[in-house]
Protein backbone atom coordinates (compact mmCIF):
# COMPACT_ATOMS: atom_id res chain seq x y z
CA UNK A 1 0.00 0.00 0.00
CA UNK A 2 1.14 3.77 -0.39
CA UNK A 3 2.03 6.52 1.64
CA UNK A 4 2.72 10.22 0.93
CA UNK A 5 5.44 11.34 1.93
CA UNK A 6 4.05 14.96 1.75
CA UNK A 7 0.19 16.00 1.09
CA UNK A 8 -0.83 18.99 -1.31
CA UNK A 9 -0.91 21.75 1.68
CA UNK A 10 2.14 20.63 3.59
CA UNK A 11 4.04 20.96 -0.19
CA UNK A 12 2.75 24.14 -0.47
CA UNK A 13 3.31 25.03 3.16
CA UNK A 14 6.82 24.19 2.81
CA UNK A 15 7.01 26.30 -0.43
CA UNK A 16 6.27 29.40 1.17
CA UNK A 17 8.27 28.91 4.31
CA UNK A 18 11.14 28.02 2.28
CA UNK A 19 10.68 31.06 -0.37
CA UNK A 20 10.05 33.43 3.30
CA UNK A 21 13.14 32.44 4.77
CA UNK A 22 15.56 35.46 4.50
CA UNK A 23 13.38 37.68 3.66
CA UNK A 24 12.07 41.23 5.55
CA UNK A 25 8.94 41.97 6.79
CA UNK A 26 8.09 44.36 3.86
CA UNK A 27 9.12 41.45 1.33
CA UNK A 28 7.30 38.78 3.59
CA UNK A 29 3.86 41.54 3.34
CA UNK A 30 4.44 41.66 -0.24
CA UNK A 31 4.31 38.04 -1.17
CA UNK A 32 1.02 38.16 0.90
CA UNK A 33 -0.52 40.62 -0.91
CA UNK A 34 0.55 39.09 -4.77
CA UNK A 35 -1.04 35.66 -3.29
CA UNK A 36 -4.40 36.93 -1.90
CA UNK A 37 -4.63 38.54 -5.99
CA UNK A 38 -3.78 34.86 -7.16
CA UNK A 39 -6.31 34.04 -4.94
CA UNK A 40 -8.82 36.36 -5.82
CA UNK A 41 -8.15 35.96 -9.45
CA UNK A 42 -8.66 31.74 -8.76
CA UNK A 43 -12.04 32.92 -7.17
CA UNK A 44 -12.89 34.42 -10.40
CA UNK A 45 -11.68 31.79 -13.03
CA UNK A 46 -13.68 28.71 -13.89
CA UNK A 47 -14.67 26.18 -10.53
CA UNK A 48 -13.15 22.89 -10.57
CA UNK A 49 -14.61 20.09 -10.46
CA UNK A 50 -12.06 18.26 -8.07
CA UNK A 51 -11.02 18.97 -4.41
CA UNK A 52 -7.36 20.03 -5.14
CA UNK A 53 -7.78 23.46 -7.36
CA UNK A 54 -6.10 26.15 -7.96
CA UNK A 55 -8.37 27.85 -5.69
CA UNK A 56 -6.98 25.81 -2.50
CA UNK A 57 -3.89 25.64 -3.69
CA UNK A 58 -3.84 29.96 -3.75
CA UNK A 59 -5.58 30.04 -0.37
CA UNK A 60 -3.27 27.69 1.73
CA UNK A 61 -0.20 29.61 0.16
CA UNK A 62 -1.84 32.75 0.92
CA UNK A 63 -2.54 32.04 4.54
CA UNK A 64 0.70 30.69 4.99
CA UNK A 65 1.86 34.01 3.22
CA UNK A 66 -0.17 36.24 6.22
CA UNK A 67 0.66 33.82 9.00
CA UNK A 68 4.45 34.01 8.47
CA UNK A 69 4.01 38.13 8.09
CA UNK A 70 2.22 37.95 11.47
CA UNK A 71 4.61 35.75 13.49
CA UNK A 72 7.44 38.32 12.28
CA UNK A 73 5.26 41.23 13.27
CA UNK A 74 4.61 39.14 16.64
CA UNK A 75 8.17 38.11 17.43
CA UNK A 76 9.77 41.01 15.88
CA UNK A 77 12.06 39.74 13.53
CA UNK A 78 13.91 41.41 11.16
CA UNK A 79 14.50 38.90 9.03
CA UNK A 80 12.22 35.29 9.24
CA UNK A 81 14.11 32.39 10.42
CA UNK A 82 12.20 29.32 9.94
CA UNK A 83 14.18 27.58 12.96
CA UNK A 84 12.07 30.56 14.96
CA UNK A 85 8.68 29.87 14.14
CA UNK A 86 7.35 27.65 16.54
CA UNK A 87 4.31 26.19 14.20
CA UNK A 88 7.07 25.23 11.70
CA UNK A 89 8.52 22.39 14.36
CA UNK A 90 5.32 21.31 15.14
CA UNK A 91 4.33 21.11 11.36
CA UNK A 92 7.33 18.98 10.64
CA UNK A 93 6.72 16.55 14.06
CA UNK A 94 2.84 16.22 12.65
CA UNK A 95 3.79 15.29 9.38
CA UNK A 96 6.60 12.84 10.61
CA UNK A 97 3.36 11.46 12.91
CA UNK A 98 0.89 11.16 9.83
CA UNK A 99 3.47 9.07 7.98
CA UNK A 100 4.34 6.97 10.93
CA UNK A 101 0.13 6.03 11.30
CA UNK A 102 0.33 6.04 7.60
CA UNK A 103 3.22 3.41 7.66
CA UNK A 104 1.30 1.56 10.24
CA UNK A 105 -1.97 1.00 9.12
CA UNK A 106 -0.50 0.22 5.44
CA UNK A 107 0.98 -2.28 6.72
CA UNK A 108 -1.36 -3.54 8.83
CA UNK A 109 -3.77 -3.69 6.17
CA UNK A 110 -1.39 -5.32 3.60
CA UNK A 111 1.28 -6.98 5.52
CA UNK A 112 3.62 -5.88 3.15
CA UNK A 113 6.27 -2.82 3.40
CA UNK A 114 4.31 0.56 2.56
CA UNK A 115 5.69 2.50 -0.76
CA UNK A 116 6.31 6.04 0.40
CA UNK A 117 5.40 7.96 -1.92
CA UNK A 118 6.83 12.03 -3.23
CA UNK A 119 4.31 12.90 -5.71
CA UNK A 120 4.26 16.55 -6.55
CA UNK A 121 1.21 18.58 -7.27
CA UNK A 122 0.28 18.50 -11.68
CA UNK A 123 -1.68 21.19 -13.12
CA UNK A 124 -3.31 19.18 -16.35
CA UNK A 125 -5.38 21.12 -19.18
CA UNK A 126 -7.77 19.97 -21.90
CA UNK A 127 -9.84 21.32 -24.07
CA UNK A 128 -12.01 20.18 -26.80
CA UNK A 129 -10.38 18.57 -29.97
CA UNK A 130 -10.70 20.65 -33.10
CA UNK A 131 -12.04 23.77 -30.91
CA UNK A 132 -9.84 26.21 -29.91
CA UNK A 133 -12.10 28.57 -28.83
CA UNK A 134 -13.95 26.82 -26.47
CA UNK A 135 -13.34 26.66 -22.67
CA UNK A 136 -10.52 24.42 -20.95
CA UNK A 137 -11.20 22.13 -18.47
CA UNK A 138 -8.32 22.24 -15.80
CA UNK A 139 -7.91 19.64 -13.43
CA UNK A 140 -4.96 18.59 -10.38
CA UNK A 141 -3.64 15.58 -9.93
CA UNK A 142 -0.69 13.69 -7.48
CA UNK A 143 1.76 12.06 -9.56
CA UNK A 144 5.44 11.10 -9.85
CA UNK A 145 6.15 12.67 -13.50
CA UNK A 146 4.66 15.05 -15.78
CA UNK A 147 3.79 12.18 -17.68
CA UNK A 148 2.09 9.90 -14.85
CA UNK A 149 0.08 12.87 -14.11
CA UNK A 150 -1.37 13.07 -18.02
CA UNK A 151 -1.72 9.16 -18.00
CA UNK A 152 -3.43 9.08 -15.14
CA UNK A 153 -6.14 12.29 -15.66
CA UNK A 154 -7.04 10.55 -18.96
CA UNK A 155 -7.47 6.77 -17.18
CA UNK A 156 -9.88 8.56 -14.76
CA UNK A 157 -11.53 11.53 -17.12
CA UNK A 158 -11.06 9.85 -20.81
CA UNK A 159 -13.26 6.79 -20.05
CA UNK A 160 -16.98 6.60 -20.77
CA UNK A 161 -19.32 9.40 -19.14
CA UNK A 162 -15.79 10.83 -18.41
CA UNK A 163 -14.94 14.67 -18.05
CA UNK A 164 -13.44 14.63 -21.46
CA UNK A 165 -16.60 13.05 -23.00
CA UNK A 166 -15.26 10.08 -24.60
CA UNK A 167 -12.47 11.37 -26.67
CA UNK A 168 -14.00 15.08 -27.27
CA UNK A 169 -11.16 16.36 -25.43
CA UNK A 170 -7.64 16.26 -25.87
CA UNK A 171 -4.90 16.91 -22.71
CA UNK A 172 -3.17 20.04 -24.19
CA UNK A 173 -0.63 21.00 -21.51
CA UNK A 174 0.65 19.25 -17.92
CA UNK A 175 3.07 21.45 -15.36
CA UNK A 176 4.22 20.83 -12.66
CA UNK A 177 2.63 23.09 -9.89
CA UNK A 178 3.64 21.97 -6.50
CA UNK A 179 6.43 21.96 -5.70
CA UNK A 180 7.68 24.90 -8.06
CA UNK A 181 9.30 23.48 -10.41
CA UNK A 182 12.93 23.41 -9.47
CA UNK A 183 12.26 23.60 -5.99
CA UNK A 184 13.41 20.65 -4.04
CA UNK A 185 12.03 18.93 -0.86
Amino acid sequence: MSVYEYLPAEVARLGVTRKAAGLVLGQVQTHARLSREREERAREGPAEILNLSELLIAMWECVEWERIAHVMTEQQMPVYVPGRDPRVGRREEQRMQRVALDVAAAEQHGGAPAEMLRHRVYRIVAQRAGSPGEPRLTVHMMASSLGEAAHRAWTVYGRPGGLYQEGAYRITSVEQVLPEPGELL
